[in-house]
């Protein structure tokens, strides 16, 4: 019963994790899509599966592969990274994959 609930746990990350990208900003390539990954068991304890994401590194898009984390009670839903628009800055800024 665990493993089915850890299974379901991970399907649905993996669902919030594939949801269409907005278009970035003027002048950057599209992000690219998730990429397949395998989830390995979990490794014990209270841990949850952190999904691969696409980072920019400031010139180009990096894959950061998926891997366990503590399963702290904040970790409501993954986001992946995305452009947004500051208009206090007056520019796009990029906001890393993280935990809401």
């Amino acid at each position: 019963m665990r493993w089915l609930l850890i299974g379901a746990t991970v399907f649905l990350i993996g669902l919030g994790s594939a949801r269409a990208q907005p278009p970035p900003p003027p002048g950057y390539a599209p992000i690219p899509p998730p990429r397949a990954e395998v989830v390995p068991p979990p490794p014990g304890g209270p841990m949850v599966w952190q999904p691969g994401h696409w980072h920019w590194d400031g010139y180009r898009y990096v894959w950061i592969g998926g891997r366990y984390v503590p399963a702290w009670h904040h970790h409501g839903h993954w986001e992946e990274g995305r452009w947004f628009w500051a208009p206090r800055e007056g520019r796009w800024v990029w906001r890393p994959a993280h935990w809401e």
